[in-house]
C-alpha cells in the first residue's frame, strides 16, 4: 500500500504523455498569434491583446471530443469570458465593488463542481479573467467594447477548432468506438474472467456512451450507424463476459476436449473480427474482415451443437456463441461506410432532454448543494472567502499587479486535498521557473515585437500541447506567456517579473493555509461515492430482475441506461479511492475501500452475466422464489447505502440471502437452462453481497 507521501509526490511528478496533443496546440497557438500579428500590422496592439486574451482563455475549452459538444462548450466559454472581461473592467473603478464581485464570482465558480468536471474549469477560467481585467478602470462603453473584443477572440478560437467539422464530421465518435472494439478484441483474446477486476472495456464503454450520446438528435444514417455500433458493442461486451464464465464452468464439468477447443477457437476468431472492426473505425474505411472468419464462427457454433446436448454449460455456451456470431455480423455491416439500398435507418431509443429541462435539472442540483454538508458548497465558500480576502489584501498593501494574488488562489484551491497541495507546489515551482525562462527570453531575443509575438506562439503551443500532461509544465509556460503578452502590450517584463513572484507566493500561501484550516477530506466524501454506486447497482439489478420476471417483454432501454449509470458510479468511486491514497492518515481506509471495490466487481460481474443470459437462454416463467430473493437483494443494497449515509445498521437487520437462494434453487427444475444459469449467478450475487455487507459494516464502525 503506497504511503500518502509517496502518492502525493507521484501526483506532483506524474507526466501523462497520453494527454499530449500537438494538433490542438497548433490551432490554439494560431488563434492567439493571429490577432497579435494583425494588431502589429495595423498599429493597434492594445485591442489585439484583448482579442488574444479572449482566444487564450477559450482555448482551454477546446478538445478532441465530438464537434457538437465542442461547439456548444466553446461558444459558452466565449460568452462567459466576454462577460467576465466586461464586468471586471467596469468594476475596476471601485475597489470595493471589484472585491465583492470577485467574491461572488468565486462562490459561483466553486459551486459548479457539483455539476460536472468541465463546469468548474470554465468557472475558474472566467474568474481569473474577471480578476485580471478588474485591474483596469474603464467606462461602461469601453468595458463593453473590451468584452466584445474578447468574445471575438473566443469565436476565432472556436472557428479554428470547428473548421474541419463539415469534412470530418464523425471522426471523434468513430475513433472512440474504434478504441472500444479494439479493447473488446483484447478481452476476447484473453477471456479468463477476473471477478476481482472491473468488467472488460469498462472505461472505453463509458467514454463511448458519453461521446455518442449527443448524436441522439442527429437522425442521419451515419449518426444512427454509430449509435447502433455502440449498441452492438455493449451486447458483445456482455456476451464475452458470459461466454468466459460458461467456459470456466464447462472446463470443470466436461472431459471431452473437442468442444472446449471449439470454444477456445471461437474466442480467437472473435478477437480477430473485433480487431478488424476497431481498425476500420479508426481509419474510416470499410471493414476488412474476411468472410471466412464469419463463416468459421458459424461453423464452430454448429460443431458444438452436435457435441453438447448432454452438458448444460456447453448448451448455454452454444446459445451465447450463436448470439455473438450474429452481433459480429451486424457490427461488420454497420462499420462499413457504404449503405445498401433499402437500408432502414437506425432509431435511437433515447433522446436528450430539451434545453429547458436540462437547465432546470442543473439549477436543482445547485440548489440541493446549498448546504454545508455538501462538499461543493464548502469548496464554494472556501474559494469565495479566500479570493475575496486575497484580493482585498493585495489591494490594501498596494502591491503591483495585485490581481495575481487572487488569481493564484483561484487556480490552486481545489475541492480535494491532493489537487490543492499538488497544484500549490507545482504552481510555486512553475511560476518561478517560468519567470526564469522569461528573463532568459528577454535577454536572448532581439528587442522586437515580431520576436515577442513569435515567442508567444511557441509558449502557447507548449501550454496546450504539454500543459495537460503535467501542471508544473503548464504553470511554467503560462507564466512566461503572460509576461510576454504584457511586453507586447507595452509593459516591460522587468516591471512584471518581481510583482508576479511576490503575488504568486502570497496567493499560494493563502490557498494552502485555507485548506489546512478548513479541509475537505476525501475520506469523508468516499462513503457517499460508495453509497451512490450501491444505489446504481440496485437500479441495474432491478432492471435485470424485471427482465426475468416478465420474459415476454423487452426492457433493453432500462438495462442499457442502468448499466451505464452503474459503470459511471463505479468509476466515480474508483476516482475517489485514487484521491484518497494521497491523503495522510488514510491507509486503513484505502485498504478497506480496495476490498469493497473487489467485492463490488464480483457483484456486478454476476449481474452482467445474468443480463447476458437473457439472450443465451430460452424464456421461461419466473420461479416462486425469484421475487423474495430479488427483493432482499435490493433491500440489502438499500440498507448498505443508507448506512453509509448515517443510518444505523446491524448485521441482524440484513436479509438472509443464503436462505433465500436455497429456496430459489429448490423452486424450479435445475436442468432448465435459464434456471441453471440463474442458480449459478445468484449464488455469486449472494456470496459477493454477503462479503460486501461485512465490509461496509466494518467501514462504518
Amino acid at each position: 500500500m503506497p504511503t500518502a507521501w509517496n502518492s502525493f509526490w507521484r501526483t506532483v511528478t506524474r507526466y501523462q504523455a497520453e494527454k499530449v496533443n500537438p494538433w490542438i496546440a497548433a490551432r490554439n497557438a494560431v488563434g492567439v498569434v493571429v490577432p497579435l500579428a494583425i494588431g502589429l500590422l495595423t498599429g493597434n496592439l492594445a485591442s489585439a491583446a484583448v482579442v488574444a486574451t479572449g482566444s487564450l482563455n477559450v482555448s482551454f475549452s477546446d478538445g478532441s471530443d465530438p464537434y457538437p459538444v465542442r461547439a456548444g462548450r466553446m461558444l459558452a466559454a466565449s460568452v462567459v469570458v466576454a462577460i467576465a472581461v466586461c464586468a471586471g473592467a467596469f468594476s475596476g473603478h471601485d475597489p470595493v465593488l471589484a472585491v465583492v464581485l470577485a467574491t461572488l464570482w468565486a462562490f459561483g465558480a466553486g459551486l459548479l463542481v457539483a455539476l460536472s468536471n468541465a463546469a468548474p474549469d470554465l468557472g475558474v477560467t472566467s474568474l481569473v479573467t474577471m480578476v485580471v481585467f478588474a485591474s483596469r478602470s474603464l467606462s461602461l462603453r469601453d468595458a463593453v467594447l473590451a468584452g466584445l473584443l474578447a468574445f471575438a477572440g473566443g469565436l476565432l478560437q472556436a472557428f479554428l477548432a470547428l473548421a474541419l467539422w463539415p469534412v470530418r464530421r464523425y471522426v471523434p465518435e468513430r475513433r472512440v468506438l474504434g478504441d472500444l472494439y479494439l479493447e473488446l478484441s483484447r478481452a476476447a483474446a484473453s477471456p479468463s474472467p477476473s471477478v476481482m477486476a472491473a468488467p472488460a472495456a469498462s472505461a472505453q464503454s463509458t467514454l463511448a456512451h458519453q461521446t455518442i450520446a449527443p448524436l441522439a438528435r442527429d437522425h442521419s444514417i451515419d449518426s444512427e450507424r454509430l449509435q447502433a455500433l455502440l449498441d452492438q458493442a455493449e451486447r458483445l461486451r456482455l456476451g464475452i463476459l458470459t461466454l468466459a464464465r460458461l467456459q470456466v464452468r464447462a472446463k470443470r464439468q466436461c472431459d471431452d476436449v473437442a468442444p472446449l477447443a471449439a470454444v477456445d477457437r471461437f474466442f480467437a476468431t472473435m478477437s480477430a473480427v473485433l480487431h478488424t472492426i476497431g481498425v476500420a473505425l479508426h481509419a474510416g474505411e470499410p471493414v476488412a474482415a474476411s468472410p471466412e472468419l464469419l463463416r468459421e464462427l458459424r461453423g464452430l457454433t454448429e460443431a458444438l451443437r452436435s457435441k453438447c446436448d448432454f452438458e448444460a454449460s456447453l448448451v448455454d455456451a452454444r446459445h451465447q456463441m450463436d448470439a455473438i456470431a450474429g452481433q459480429l455480423r451486424a457490427a461488420v455491416d454497420l462499420a462499413a461506410y457504404t449503405s445498401t439500398d433499402g437500408q432502414t435507418a437506425f432509431q435511437r431509443r433515447e433522446r436528450r432532454q430539451p434545453a429547458t429541462l436540462r437547465l432546470r435539472g442543473a439549477l436543482a442540483i445547485l440548489g440541493a448543494n446549498l448546504d454545508l454538508r455538501s462538499a461543493a458548497f464548502r469548496h464554494a465558500v472556501r474559494l469565495a472567502v479566500c479570493v475575496g480576502l486575497g484580493d482585498a489584501l493585495a489591494r490594501s498593501l498596494g502591491l503591483e499587479r495585485s490581481y495575481w494574488m487572487p488569481m493564484t488562489i483561484a487556480l490552486v484551491l481545489k475541492p480535494d486535498f491532493t489537487a490543492t497541495f499538488s497544484r500549490g507546489v507545482l504552481r510555486l515551482a512553475g511560476t518561478f521557473t517560468g519567470l526564469l525562462l522569461t528573463s532568459l527570453l528577454v535577454h536572448w531575443l532581439p528587442h522586437s515585437l515580431s520576436w515577442d509575438i513569435g515567442a508567444i506562439g511557441v509558449l502557447m503551443f507548449i501550454v496546450r500541447a504539454y500543459g495537460a500532461a503535467n501542471y508544473g509544465v503548464l504553470t511554467s509556460a503560462v507564466t512566461a506567456l503572460v509576461v510576454m503578452l504584457f511586453a507586447v502590450a507595452g509593459i516591460p517584463p522587468k516591471d512584471v517579473i518581481l510583482p508576479r513572484a511576490l503575488n504568486t507566493f502570497g496567493g499560494g500561501a493563502v490557498a494552502l493555509l485555507a485548506y489546512a484550516v478548513w479541509p475537505t477530506w476525501e475520506r469523508r466524501r468516499a462513503p457517499e461515492a460508495l453509497a451512490s454506486m450501491l444505489d446504481a447497482y440496485r437500479e441495474y439489478f432491478r432492471a435485470v430482475r424485471t427482465s426475468y420476471e416478465q420474459p415476454d417483454q423487452s426492457f433493453q432501454r432500462e438495462l442499457d441506461n442502468t448499466r451505464v449509470l452503474a459503470r459511471l458510479a463505479r468509476s466515480n468511486l474508483e476516482a475517489s479511492v485514487d484521491r484518497l491514497t494521497a491523503e495522510p492518515y488514510a491507509a486503513k481506509s484505502i485498504e478497506m475501500y480496495s476490498s469493497v471495490l473487489a467485492s463490488s466487481h464480483r457483484l456486478v460481474h454476476a449481474m452482467m452475466s445474468m443480463e447476458g443470459g437473457l439472450a443465451s437462454s430460452r424464456p421461461v416463467p419466473a420461479r416462486a422464489g425469484t421475487t423474495i430473493f430479488a427483493n432482499h437483494v435490493e433491500l440489502s443494497l438499500y440498507y448498505l447505502a443508507a448506512a453509509l449515509r448515517g443510518s444505523p445498521l446491524k448485521a441482524s437487520d440484513l436479509p438472509d440471502l443464503r436462505d433465500d437462494h436455497h429456496a430459489l434453487i429448490e423452486s424450479g427444475d435445475p436442468l432448465t437452462e435459464r434456471y441453471a444459469l440463474v442458480n449459478v449467478e445468484t449464488d455469486r450475487i449472494t456470496n459477493s453481497l454477503n462479503t460486501l455487507s461485512e465490509q461496509v459494516l466494518k467501514l462504518i464502525e
